[in-house]
Order: structure tokens, then sequence, then C-alpha cells
């Protein structure tokens, strides 16, 4: 395997997370896309230029070069995306056509499976694809996406060569909601920098970030109502009178159509419960530094309404921080309930604030998990997944390419 073309078609890798359409992709981009360069395979990412003044190459470093793509107006809102989808395409196309040496196309998110599906039978090149999110399985929460996104979905998964799922989970959507060929599902973890993400001292952290001895919780993510910040928030409230002087952070930003809605719900919530001096809001962090907060947590809450997998749960597990989660998607891989954390198969605030108390108030129960929560996030680390994908790239490329149906 010498060369790969990865399509990231609506956010960059070299985007603030937590901001904007900006978070764990970003993050999965960047960190894989870095390993593999490390491991001799020359990487270049393909974005759609998303501010004028973006060079057209960014050298990320040896190996690792990020493409900008012009594709529709810089400043095209993401339910526009699907309409320049064919411009990027073209443009990726153009950009290889100069580079004859790429070995594979690996495509994330469906808008660029879909351009990346196009690519494939231009340029005859392997397809893998990595999805994220899956519009059929949030509109079983309650998100629904357009028609046309599943249709795409469908479209892409049928003729990728392989198809990428983070955890068992997901490859039971993918075959039961999408009627995918289980021969194609890899399942590959992401992984976790334990350079950046491991056990520290919280007292140092605590003064690093204002905070006294006291506890302390936090959510740490783009605010939309997926993530759930407003059940932190009323998991929050209902502690109020057992721990007067918990703190809760939040780290992150609005994101999507709904973000600042629910970011004026969760403001509004904590108006109502008289909590406005012990709920810190904190913008989006360069992605290293969150070990900090991670460090000077005693709980991180993550009630998102599903999760492909969970990078925000396994960076806090990689610090020692016990995570309280819903039961969903690849949370239930990263959290063992009742060894590194707990897991609240309801959206009831109440029983996140039944567990929650349990680690706040039984401190040896807490040191059980945080001490197992680092032990179990070792597995996980960004050169493994990287050799995984080398040999699936490498086999690919041995192989004749799936036809559509």
């Amino acid at each position: 395997m010498r060369s790969l073309a990865v399509l990231s078609l609506h956010t960059s890798p070299l985007a603030q997370p937590g901001t904007g359409d900006s978070g764990g992709m970003n993050v999965y981009v960047r960190e894989l896309v870095g390993a593999l360069a490390q491991a001799g395979v020359r990487t270049e990412v393909f974005v759609r230029r998303w501010s004028a003044d973006l060079p057209d190459i960014v050298d990320v470093e040896p190996g690792f070069r990020v493409v900008h793509i012009d594709a529709g107006a810089v400043d095209l809102a993401k339910e526009q995306l699907p309409t320049i989808v064919d411009e990027f395409a073209d443009g990726v196309a153009a950009h290889l056509g100069r580079n004859r040496d790429t070995d594979a196309i690996h495509a994330n998110y469906w808008l660029s499976g879909m351009a990346g599906h196009r690519l494939k039978h231009e340029l005859s090149l392997p397809l893998v694809s990595t999805f994220h999110t899956l519009a059929r399985v949030k509109a079983d929460t309650g998100d629904d996406e357009p028609d046309a996104r599943v249709a795409a979905e469908t479209s892409v998964i049928g003729c990728s060569d392989a198809i990428l799922a983070n955890c068992a989970d997901e490859v039971t959507q993918l075959v039961e909601l999408y009627g995918a060929d289980p021969s194609r599902i890899e399942i590959v973890p992401p992984g976790v920098d334990h350079a950046f993400f491991s056990p520290g001292n919280r007292a140092g952290a605590r003064s690093a970030l204002g905070l006294g001895d006291h506890p302390v919780l936090l959510f740490a993510g783009r605010i939309q109502p997926l993530k759930g910040l407003t059940v932190a928030v009323a998991a929050f409230a209902e502690l109020a009178e057992s721990h007067p002087d918990a703190v809760l952070l939040v780290v992150g930003g609005p994101s999507g159509l709904d973000g600042e809605q629910e970011l004026r719900a969760a403001r509004s919530l904590i108006e109502a419960c008289g909590l406005a001096d012990r709920v810190r809001f904190v913008p989006p962090q360069p992605h290293h530094m969150l070990s900090t907060f991670y460090r000077a947590a005693d709980v991180c809450v993550v009630p998102s309404r599903s999760e492909s997998f969970g990078l925000v749960a396994l960076e806090a597990a990689a610090c020692g921080t016990p995570v309280v989660a819903a039961a969903v998607g690849g949370l239930r891989t990263l959290v063992d309930h009742g060894n590194t954390g707990f897991l609240i198969d309801s959206r009831d605030p109440a029983e996140y604030a039944a567990a929650i108390a349990e680690l706040l108030d039984n401190p040896q129960l807490a040191a059980a998990m945080s001490a197992a929560a680092a032990e179990k996030s070792r597995y996980f680390t960004w050169s493994t997944t990287a050799a995984r994908l080398r040999r699936i790239y490498a086999d690919l490329t041995s192989r004749a390419l799936v036809t559509c149906a």
C-alpha cells in the first residue's frame, strides 16, 4: 500500500473540534491519517474549501497532506452540500489525475461516500467507506434525515469494497437497516492518543482550570439535541440538593440547525433551577487540551441519543475518568457497565443522577472504576487502527472491485 485518498468533504481535520460541524470525525481523520503516514502510507485528505484564505495544499506532516477543493460558495450551509458533491468529485478527480499513484479511496460520511462512489468507477479504485452516523439510526432516535440521504447511504453501502464499522452494534445496523453484505464489513475501532490522554494529577488539573476541591462533572462535545446537553443539565439539577458544591463543566459550542436552540434550552433550564453559578460554559478547546478537563472531572457524562463510537467516552476513560453514558451504539462497547462506568438505558435524568451520585458518594468505587477505565482504554490505539486498515487497503488492491447491484 503506497498512497491513499481520504475524502472528508464537509469537515476538515484542521478545524477546531467542537465548533460548527467539527467533532469526533475530525479527530478520527486527523489521528488516523497521522498514524497511516507514520506507517509509510502517503495520504492526501480532500476537503471542500470552507474559507477563502485557505491554501490549496497544507502539508501537516511527512506523508499527510490536506488538499482544499473548490466546490460551491465557501459559506454554503451544510444542508446545501449535496448539491455540490459532483463539483467536489470533479476537483478530486482532476487532482488525482495529475498524481496517478493512488491505490484506494477512503470516504468519510455519506456526502464523501457519494463522491467516492463516483470516483471509484471513474478511476477504477477500491472504495472504503466509514459513515460515522447513519440516517436510519438517527431516525430511530428522533433525528429525522432526508430520504435522499438514506438513498445515498444505501447506494454507497451496496458498492463499497469495504465498509468500516466501529463496533458490533454498527455491523448489525448496517446489515439490518441497509442490507449490507456482512462479508464486506470490517470492525475497526478508532483509537486514542495516550501521549495526551492518560491519567494525571486531578488537583493539578483543577488548579489549572480554576476549580477547587469539590465534585466536578463534565459534558464535552458539540451542543445539539443529539448529544443530550439538556439531559446532562437536568441530571445535574437532580443532584443540586445532595451535592450543593458540585460544578458542571460544558465544553463545546452550538452545532447544526438546532444547536443554538439546544443551548438556549439548556441555559433556560439552568436559570429555572437556580444553577447559573454552578454551570460553567467553556468554548471549544484544542483537542489535546481536553485532557486537562477529563483529569479534573469526577465523572464524564455522555447522554447521546445515538453514537457510532464515542471518542469523548474513550478519551475520558484513558484519563482515568469514569463515564456515565447512554446505552447506545459504540458506547456499549467502550463502557463496561459497573466496571469502568455506568450505562443508562433511558433518557430519564434521574437515572443519570443516581449513577453519578453513586460515583461521587463512593470514593473506593470511583477509584476502582478509574483504574479499570484507564486499563481498558489501552487496547485502543491509533497505530493498531492504522495497521488494521493497511491490511484491508492492501487486500482490496489485489481483488476485483465490487460492482453496483
